[in-house]
């Protein structure tokens, strides 16, 4: 890992609070083509909240969380088992307590079965007051694991041999082999489902009928700290604090989720007060440091970064769907590995913040210097590019692009669109022309985002950010490929496999001690490196900043929800 000099790894800035409030301020007057007009807070009550991606479905479920992997957002309307904090750590969330090793709650036989049993807290009820129970548990199970949905193997349900309810707090799961994860079960991993809403529609309605009902989304039903109240496509979400929650009503009355692409509209609106904070990338490192410029002359908000948001390109290798075909050579991703100038990059993208890194391995990790030292580096190197060109058989022609045979190495190279993808388009673009790569650019418009089948498809490469860290992990096994037999359901979207990685990824969701499983982590990390389905250029930074007005947010590390605590967020 590289970082600029002088940079501060966890905190880019805290700025003075107690600025005057929202309701003073004058609504923004910039906005950027196509973004929905901000109205004033009308409430000191409200919490305004900016997001850059509208989300398909409120719901973490797998079949729903394909592309975007922000947590933030449903963190606002879903509760779990557990609930993980700004560090990390678990804590019973729905549950009364989480279950533990060797005890009556956490049982492993001598055949490798596991059972652990999880009390749910009394008098928990959903959004609309129907009492939460065990049940709700087990028909989750039933949905998740349904082979029409296109998610029967995945992680952790696809390990569960059966999920029994012997009261109505009360939830036994029996798994197929040991689960590391089985005591502290959060999002994303294994919520409930509100049966007494769902359960006719399903056994009923064909798949596609039962994931276009309403509840998927304006009608959406949960037991987070908010219950929605509105949704308008393309625009919000309101909600309203739960009186319910299981960690007691939140502090702060009722938000407002916007979706706002541009992150100098909202930058404008954090600045005018009609924003009170932003999350899951709406502001970038220049918004951040402009925040702290205007805001601390009058104490007006604080702005936080840490590098999280792993950059890479993701190259195709099924050889139905490569083209060029050489691209499932390991040697011609190598040689593009090397044709990247990466400080160059995350300086000119990211001004420096940014941190380059060799792996998905987060910089935040405790045990990365580990990683470090194992993974194979490829620092940008033209003459290895080249070298290892040749041994392919390509040659640099006389416009300076790799020939062979006559034919031109020609490949596409796309993003989605989004202010920072855009700038680094070009810039790949040119820096693997200059290597000898002809690649032709383009933006794949917002209206495709959410199309996991285009996405697994692409026939060559796609640079953008992605879910990182140990538990991005098995998004690299076989059965994480997305095709039309599980409905385009997994992560692995370059179709990369192999027999040794899938050992240790099984391994690994099998291995209880601690010690082990990093060492596991090590070497999934060393075979990524060297066979790179995915080419990893650095971590940006991401972030949040928030009016002075508002105290809670904080920095957390990766796999933790920015709005992890927001029931404990207060407004003044």
């Amino acid at each position: 890992m590289r970082v600029r000099q002088g940079a501060v790894l966890l905190i880019l800035g805290a700025i003075l609070v107690n600025a005057c409030g929202p309701g003073a301020a004058a609504p923004a007057t910039r906005q950027a083509s196509g973004e929905p007009p901000i109205a004033a807070t009308t409430s000191g009550r409200t919490m305004v909240i900016s997001t850059r991606v509208e989300v398909t479905s409120l719901s973490p479920a797998p079949f729903w969380q394909r592309r975007f992997t922000f947590l933030s957002t449903p963190r606002l309307f879903n509760a779990d088992l557990t609930l993980l904090d700004q560090r990390g750590d678990p804590h019973p969330y729905l549950a009364e307590a989480l279950p533990q090793l060797n005890t009556d709650t956490w049982r492993v036989f001598p055949d490798g079965q596991m059972e652990t049993t999880y009390r749910l807290k009394p008098n928990l009820t959903w959004h609309d007051g129907t009492p939460l129970t065990a049940e709700d548990f087990v028909f989750a199970w039933r949905l998740l694991t349904s082979p029409e949905l296109g998610t029967p193997t995945s992680q952790p349900h696809g390990l569960m041999e059966q999920v029994i309810a012997p009261d109505s707090r009360t939830m036994v799961i029996r798994w197929r082999q040991p689960y590391p994860d089985a005591g502290t079960l959060t999002v994303g991993f294994f919520e409930p489902m509100p049966r007494h809403i769902l359960e006719q529609s399903f056994h009923q309605d064909t798949p596609d009928a039962f994931l276009s009902l309403p509840f998927w989304t304006r009608d959406y039903v949960a037991l987070g700290p908010y219950r929605v109240d509105r949704w308008e496509p393309g625009t919000s979400i309101e909600g309203t604090a739960f009186d319910g929650h299981a960690l007691g009503r939140p502090k702060i009355d009722r938000i407002r989720l916007l979706f706002l692409g541009d992150p100098n509209t909202v930058l404008a609106n954090l600045l005018a007060g009609t924003v009170h904070v932003a999350i899951e990338s709406s502001i970038r490192y220049q918004q951040a440091d402009i925040l702290q410029r205007e805001w601390a002359p009058r104490n007006g908000g604080t702005a936080l970064l840490w590098p999280s948001l792993w950059r890479s390109i993701q190259v195709q290798v099924r050889p139905e769907y490569a083209n060029p075909p050489v691209l499932t050579d390991v040697r011609v991703r190598t040689a593009v590995a090397h044709a990247l100038d990466r400080d160059a990059m995350q300086e000119a993208v990211v001004g420096g913040h940014g941190a380059v890194t060799d792996t998905i391995i987060s910089p935040l990790a405790s045990y990365y210097p580990e990683v470090e030292r194992a993974v194979t580096k490829h620092p940008y190197d033209s003459t290895r590019a080249e070298q290892l060109m040749r041994e392919v058989g390509y040659l640099r022609g006389g416009d300076g692009i790799f020939v062979r045979g006559g034919e031109r190495f020609v490949a596409d190279l796309q993003v989605l669109t989004g202010a920072q993808q855009e700038v680094e388009l070009p810039l790949l673009g040119s820096q693997l022309r200059q290597a000898g790569f002809d690649v032709q650019e383009s933006v794949i418009p917002a209206v495709q985002a959410q199309n996991a089948e285009l996405q697994a498809t692409l026939p060559a490469f796609f640079a953008g950010g992605g879910a990182s860290g140990e538990r991005a992990l098995p998004n690299f096994h076989r059965n994480a490929i997305p095709k039309a037999e599980n409905r385009w359901a997994g992560r692995n979207y370059s179709g990369w496999s192999s027999p040794e990685y899938d050992r240790l990824a099984e391994s690994f969701l099998s291995t209880l001690p601690r010690p082990e499983r990093i060492q596991q982590i090590v070497q999934m990390a060393k075979i990524l490196s060297d066979e790179l389905p995915a080419i990893p250029y650095y971590f940006s930074p991401d972030g949040v900043a928030f009016v002075a007005e508002l105290t809670g947010p904080q920095v957390v590390v990766p796999d933790v929800a920015t709005t992890w605590n927001i029931h404990e967020w207060q407004l003044q």
